[in-house]
């Protein structure tokens, strides 16, 4: 019987990928979300897409059905996706399952994704980052010392981008109110390529490295396209990588940099969770393996989409700016990371997903991408199921 493994965030494209890799690998891989999840659910992958409750919402029913499902599955490993890692490392803490959770303890979590401490990590390392200063109160952002058009706003927890200001005027800032509870960062401004990376590490060393870029994202920067990065930009970030793996010890990571004129990648913010560099592995056996710590693996060629996501978003954006042409040839020569071939129902999954969360958002006047993480999403505060 192949051995099980559950992954959490099924909303995710990279959890379907990541399953996929992992069937290929031959383990027999689960699903969960506290969301519908039906690009997960329409996919042939998944041996079962299973329900646990929002962890933002009622943790208590969250804690009740994660120790519900590990009891009926014994799962060998459990690999979270999205921010419910948070949530889900607090509670392995807690229940001693952290072995058999794929994602660094939860102090570590912490300081990796909040953009403050981040920061200092970086410092600490001698890792390249831009001066970085909490700001806590609203005295505090009247009396910042910087000029803000040499500056980047944005809450130390956030997500895709959400209220970042760039070069705000002082009008943008005055609806800024940071706290103690939800400070913010001003951070100096880098101009150049935004970049990311994504790894899978063991025990602080890599087992599965990628580096890529985007031409195209929505608004408030996700990407929905992703290009592989030339061997030179990738060579400047994986030293930057192996640094940060071994401090994270064992999960995975991933960062967005930004490369200057003088090709100097510079770290921004991290990611402690899986992203779409998931999708530049191709859905390998290898991936798979690398995952659960057998092996090593290279990332494959070619660019990756959503392809939901490149005909809702992106071909209004290419009649909008007149990239029609880059359109087609991402199309034609592009791989789509939602559908597989003799798994193409994901697509249709995808858009109902979207609309779900597309309607949300109209119902509450939240930006979708915020919509899209509100019930998992992990600000700081202590995750008490009990």
């Amino acid at each position: 019987m192949a051995e099980r493994v559950l992954i959490t965030g099924a909303r995710a494209v990279a959890a379907l990928d990541i399953a996929r890799s992992l069937r290929a690998a031959g383990y027999e891989p689960h699903l969960a979300d506290c969301s519908p999840a039906w690009m997960a659910r329409a996919s042939r992958t998944a041996a079962h897409v299973h329900r646990y409750a929002s962890p933002v919402a009622r943790p208590a029913a969250f804690a009740r059905d994660i120790r519900g499902l590990i009891a009926r599955l014994d799962p060998v490993c459990i690999i979270p996706t999205c921010e419910e890692v948070f949530h889900l490392a607090a509670l392995a803490e807690a229940d001693d399952f952290s072995d058999r959770l794929f994602a660094p303890p939860p102090d570590r979590l912490s300081t990796l994704h909040a953009k403050d401490r981040f920061a200092l990590l970086c410092r600490r390392l001698s890792l390249p980052v831009p001066d970085t200063t909490v700001v806590a109160d609203r005295a505090a952002l009247a009396a910042f010392p910087g000029g803000t058009a040499d500056h980047v706003f944005k809450p130390v927890w956030s997500r895709f981008g959400a209220r970042t200001l760039v070069a705000p005027a002082p009008s943008e800032l005055a609806g800024v109110a940071p706290s103690t509870d939800a400070p913010w960062v001003a951070q100096r401004r880098i101009i150049g390529e935004e970049v990311s990376f994504y790894a899978v590490c063991h025990e602080g060393r890599i087992a599965a490295f990628c580096a890529y870029g985007s031409d195209w994202r929505l608004p408030g920067g996700a990407s929905y396209v992703f290009r592989p990065l030339p061997a030179d930009q990738t060579a400047r970030l994986r030293p930057l990588a192996d640094a940060l793996a071994a401090f994270a010890g064992t999960g995975q990571i991933a960062c967005d940099a930004i490369i200057d004129a003088d090709a100097q990648p510079w770290l921004i913010e991290c990611n402690p969770r899986a992203t779409s560099g998931v999708h530049l592995f191709g859905r390998s056996a290898a991936f798979g393996r690398a995952l659960m710590g057998c092996g090593e693996v290279e990332p494959v060629t070619g660019a990756r989409h959503l392809s939901s996501a490149l005909w809702l978003h992106g071909l209004p954006t290419a009649l909008r700016d007149g990239r029609l042409a880059d359109w087609r040839t991402q199309r034609r020569r592009g791989c789509d990371a939602v559908a597989a071939p003799g798994d193409g129902l994901p697509v249709l999954g995808a858009l109902v997903d979207a609309a779900i969360f597309g309607l949300r958002a109209l119902r509450t006047g939240l930006p979708l991408t915020e919509v899209m993480t509100t019930d998992i999403e992990w600000n700081g505060r202590p995750f008490e199921p009990d």
